[in-house]
């Protein structure tokens, strides 16, 4: 194999690794935990998986990040399959259903950390392969951590949102609740079409970059502090 097509290779596998495993966790914790909590749901229908193929969503895994890339959103973002959860077998429902919500984006946190404290191991490393571990860890870093702030828009049927619909007061989490099946949609619009609008009208309405990606940076900034990293 070429120098070439083995720099591309390793750019692909130091982006897929990343990503496969931050996906596949994030909805394997849901599962574990809504177990945990009493519901075994997931476990029941084969998706306590950390095989990929099990929780790729055509939508969120494959379509979304082709339109983020044809609008030219800076970073890609997207989800899974969603494992499935029966919110009626867990002991507490509504005090749970923020658990197991939540226990994505907290599975994605964790994970950034342990990217961010395996910086120290690349030293350890063959020098041919520090540049790779560098940046598939730079990659684990930051798309962990885009995935869990994303996931915590508080919008069904993101995470956020079931965590919103779990702590507001019933009214609230009601209403909040109906607008799952209109989620999609209103996801399309702010992260799509609104930065395709503009830039048709030359204003830069891309809420992406104005909300998610400062959260995104300060997170970042955060975990290397802690982890003792100059920030990625």
């Amino acid at each position: 194999m070429s120098e070439d097509g083995l720099s591309t290779v390793a750019s692909i596998a130091a982006f897929a690794i990343p990503a496969i495993l931050a996906i596949t966790l994030h909805e394997a914790a849901h599962g574990y935990v809504a177990l945990l909590f009493g519901d075994p749901t997931a476990k029941e229908r084969g998706r306590l998986s950390l095989n990929p193929l099990r929780h790729v969503d055509p939508f969120g895994t494959v379509i979304l990040p082709g339109l983020l890339m044809l609008a030219k959103v800076p970073f890609l973002m997207g989800w899974a399959k969603p494992v499935p959860v029966d919110f009626s077998r867990l002991r507490h429902p509504r005090r749970d259903m923020v658990w197991v919500a939540a226990a994505g984006p907290g599975l994605n946190i964790a994970l950034a950390v342990i990217s961010a404290l395996l910086f120290h191991g690349l030293a350890s490393l063959p020098e041919d392969w520090q540049l790779f571990g560098q940046t598939l860890l730079t990659n684990s870093l930051l798309f962990n951590v885009m995935l869990a702030v994303f996931n915590m828009i508080p919008l069904p049927p993101l995470d956020g949102g079931r965590v919103a619909v779990g702590l507001l007061p019933l009214r609230a989490a009601q209403s909040l609740a109906r607008l799952e099946k209109y989620g999609i949609l209103a996801l399309i619009v702010l992260l799509v079409a609104l930065p395709s609008l503009g830039s048709l009208i030359g204003r830069d309405l891309n809420l992406f970059a104005w909300i998610i990606l400062p959260i995104v940076e300060r997170v970042v900034e955060l975990i290397a502090a802690l982890a003792g990293i100059a920030t990625p």
